[in-house]
């Protein structure tokens, strides 16, 4: 599956932080508040634990985390205390032992990666455990980019078209993942809720500005090489607003939380 490093892993966190739904995550700790004996929390795609970080001091106690990545290196950076599990997600979605008696499972911008039939597992999983479930940070196809460039909405396309080529699931639901995952729930029995997380960049996050467009005109030029000279001339230029500050965008995402309604 798609790996990420550390250092983008770092660059993004205060970002991801600050775009959350905090109401979101109060729907999920309210819950939890009721079911007293089931703490056993499940983070999967968790990286280096950030989506432990934010949620931990949120959510009730005690709390018995299990975070679970492909990548070890990351795996070795998460929090104190929290059982760590290096594992492939395609075989750990097969695992039911992992899931049962989790109280809440979780994830961080991993939804718009996996394909349909991953998510159809994943939620049965869930639906199966009885889990409260929380996916955080799902990229929904918007990208907004101010001061405006000709080439924006091209390089958008491009990179949605990017987001649904195979990630080590399959092919990927890129943007449609928001709406199928809530349609997936409500059809499992979940009461469940949307809130909007978009990242609202300007000149403090100058670095994370800069991967950001050079990635995605990596993708758009992966997509269309004819146009990979106009797409390096775009990043050049989107490049130069940054380092001016005059730059600022928006990247949507949305917050996605769901309780299993009661029989």
């Amino acid at each position: 599956m798609t790996s990420f490093s550390a250092d983008w892993l770092a660059l993004r966190e205060p970002v991801d932080a600050a775009a959350r739904s905090s109401a979101l995550a109060s729907f999920v700790a309210t819950h939890l508040q009721a079911q007293r004996p089931r703490r056993r929390l499940l983070d999967l795609g968790g990286g280096t634990g950030s989506n432990i970080r934010y949620l931990s001091p949120k959510l009730p106690s005690p709390q018995e985390w299990t975070i679970v990545d492909s990548d070890p290196h990351l795996l070795a950076l998460a929090p104190a205390g929290v059982a760590s599990r290096h594992a492939d997600l395609n075989v750990v979605i097969t695992d039911d032992e992992l899931f049962r008696e989790s109280g809440l499972v979780t994830a961080s911008a991993l939804l718009d990666l996996v394909s349909d039939s991953w998510l159809a597992r994943l939620v049965e999983q869930c639906a199966a455990a009885g889990s409260a479930v929380l996916f955080a940070l799902t990229y929904n196809g918007t990208i907004d980019c101010d001061p405006r460039d000709l080439e924006d909405e091209d390089v958008r396309v491009l990179v949605n078209e990017h987001q649904i080529t195979d990630k080590g699931f399959g092919r990927a639901l890129g943007p449609a993942a928001v709406s199928r995952v809530a349609e997936l729930l409500t059809v499992g029995g979940y009461d469940v809720r949307r809130e909007r997380s978009d990242w609202r960049l300007a000149g403090a996050e100058a670095e994370l500005q800069r991967q950001l467009i050079s990635g995605w005109a990596d993708a758009a030029s992966q997509m269309k090489p004819t146009h990979a000279r106009a797409f390096a001339e775009w990043r050049d230029r989107r490049i130069a607003y940054v380092d001016s500050g005059d730059s600022r965008i928006v990247v949507g995402h949305v917050d996605v939380a769901g309780i299993r309604r009661r029989a």
